[in-house]
């Protein structure tokens, strides 16, 4: 079955797993089946599933026993559960099996085999013991209470703010799972508590907004060169897919222009902090901004994709500068289109971010009526997140 074909019969949602040092060491997939029991080719999911995530990440959630996992999946539906367990799968792609699912003697023998190939989560609270055959089975237990299932380490679901990863954490959680965006900033914090490198990335954006002359602007990066590379970084890596390659903040102007030089400006001062607690964050942004990018694709208008990308990656820089977007873009120019979006949630990107955003919420029903909005199907959706994905890694 081609890859097309088989994510056209699943909904996706996507959050990150972090960990206590507060990094992103895996993504947890939601899947929703088109049809509930229809049945799915496993083995040819699993392929488009790890499509997006290489091998041999930077990081891994480490468990105890020495596994190793960087995709967690979480089928919502007994079928698309029972087809991908009985699917091979590498090591490093943990399936999360429901509690009461796994307390059902007749899905012993399934489940005994599936673990005997790759790790297994216990997804839920336990209402009764665990076949003896199972005993080993799991290695993680997941779920949105802070107790664990049989004595197993804990990943903790839900995370919605800051606060509530440094509390789950706090009670031993090894990992959580979730968005930790915390509320929209409702005023200003004032300009000092922008962090020094955000500044110098927000002056280059000005100036090249302006269309100043390249040696003022390498004046500026002369002063943070860490900022440098990680331009000229992100410019080479295979994400950008230029065939020379970039040595210089000149040579990159020379090469793209001022336009999209303000793109890798955009992803740059979106994934510049380095407050620990704004790494999900900044992950996030990242993603955000190469998925509504490639669900402008199809559209073959370069420029909206770049602006598509930039609202993207934008979107969360409210929470990274701690200012309302009404006070942000004061200071930080964007294209009219993505001030609309970002202000206001009107123009014609808004309703690409809210699916970006519903993706993100793992819910079917709000994934599915905001990709309806666009007149798009579960393909066009999964196969932009998936490819917004693999870019990103290519990024790290």
């Amino acid at each position: 079955m081609s890859q097309q074909s088989v994510l056209s019969r699943v909904t996706i949602g996507y959050s990150p797993v972090i960990d206590r040092q507060r990094n992103v060491v895996a993504t947890r997939l939601t899947l929703f089946p088109e049809r509930p029991q229809a049945e799915i080719d496993g083995a040819s999911l699993v392929d488009a599933l790890l499509t997006a995530f290489p091998e041999g990440p930077i990081h891994s959630l480490k468990l105890p026993g020495g596994a190793a996992v960087s995709v967690l999946v979480n089928p919502a539906g007994e079928a698309l559960l029972m087809g991908l367990l009985a699917a091979p799968r590498p090591a490093r792609l943990m399936l999360e099996v429901p509690a009461f699912m796994a307390a059902d003697a007749s899905r012993c023998e399934a489940i005994a085999a599936a673990a005997a190939g790759a790790p297994l989560a216990l997804a839920g609270t336990l209402r009764a013991p665990l076949p003896a055959a199972l005993g080993k089975a799991f290695s993680l237990s997941i779920g949105d209470e802070d107790q664990g299932s049989a004595g197993l380490p804990r990943l903790r679901t839900g995370i919605e703010s800051a606060a509530a990863l440094d509390a789950a954490l706090a009670r031993q959680a090894v990992a959580v799972a979730g968005w930790p965006f915390g509320e929209t900033p409702q005023r200003s914090s004032g300009k000092s508590g922008v962090a020094p490198e955000l500044q110098v990335v927000m002056e280059l954006i000005n100036r090249v907004d302006r269309e100043e002359p390249a040696e003022r602007m390498e004046a500026v990066l002369r002063n943070d060169p860490t900022l440098a590379f990680r331009l000229l970084r992100y410019i080479n890596s295979p994400a950008f897919g230029l065939s020379v390659e970039i040595s210089s903040f000149r040579h990159a102007l020379m090469i793209l222009g001022y336009s999209r030089l303000k793109r890798w400006l955009a992803l740059l001062l979106a994934s510049a902090s380095k407050d620990a607690s704004m790494k999900p964050v900044m992950h996030a942004a990242v993603r955000r901004g190469l998925f509504m990018e490639e669900l402008a694709r199809s559209s073959g208008d370069a420029e909206m994709r770049g602006e598509m990308f930039i609202c993207g990656v934008f979107s969360l820089l409210d929470r990274l500068l701690r200012q309302p977007f009404d006070e942000l873009l004061r200071s930080v120019p964007v294209p009219e289109r993505v001030q609309q979006a970002l202000v206001a949630r009107e123009g014609p990107f808004a309703p690409y971010l809210s699916l970006v955003q519903a993706v993100e919420s793992c819910n079917a029903v709000d994934i599915r009526d905001a990709a309806a909005a666009l007149m798009l199907g579960s393909t066009e959706v999964n196969t932009a997140l998936v490819a917004a994905l693999v870019a990103a890694a290519q990024l790290e």
